[in-house]
């Protein structure tokens, strides 16, 4: 928006089509209708065109890809053959060549549990309770399966817990969908 000498804000003026009968609300929704499936169309056409395109370059990129994975393969035979001397008898954990650097790193550790329930009630078992966690929270699904009661909550004055519920207005044009093969 473009702000006037005077210090009043202009802006263009909307034109908004308000239907002024029942059979013209029916025409907006029929146009609205043909306007969704047209965008739809072009939304096809735009995902057809980018999925083409992706294909072309990933074509074009895949002897790149295995070129780099060959010689990252053999960089890192190389380097693993001569580990010692590369890294100073393991003083350091990288090297650095006129072109780049080649670098050992660990993964920060992580843990995969196996049979989660038995696993934690041998834990519980054998006297190793501080390696479980127990959650608890605010069982919403409950609220909502009974309001009234939970209404009691608010009126309680029990605070952090609220009941919303909006009202949408929403258009759906009719349409059929076409079969597909199965």
């Amino acid at each position: 928006m473009a702000k006037s000498v005077s210090g009043k804000v202009k802006a263009p003026a909307q034109v908004i089509n308000v239907p002024q009968s029942r059979e013209a609300a029916a025409q907006a929704i029929h146009e609205i209708g043909l306007a969704q499936r047209e965008r739809t169309r072009i939304e096809a056409v735009m995902n057809d065109e980018m999925a083409g395109v992706k294909a072309r370059y990933e074509g074009l990129a895949l002897p790149w890809n295995e070129k780099i994975q060959a010689l990252r393969d053999g960089v890192q035979i190389f380097c693993e053959a001569n580990r010692e001397s590369l890294t100073q008898g393991g003083k350091v954990k990288f090297s650095t060549f006129t072109t780049g650097e080649v670098k050992w790193r660990f993964t920060p550790p992580s843990v995969s549990v196996k049979a989660a329930i038995m696993t934690m009630e041998v834990l519980a078992r054998k006297g190793f309770a501080r390696f479980l966690r127990t959650k608890t929270e605010v069982n919403k699904e409950a609220i909502l399966a009974e309001t009234d009661a939970a209404k009691l909550l608010m009126e309680a004055g029990i605070a952090g817990v609220t009941i919303t519920q909006k009202e949408e207005f929403v258009i759906e044009p009719f349409e059929t969908k076409l079969e597909e093969v199965a």
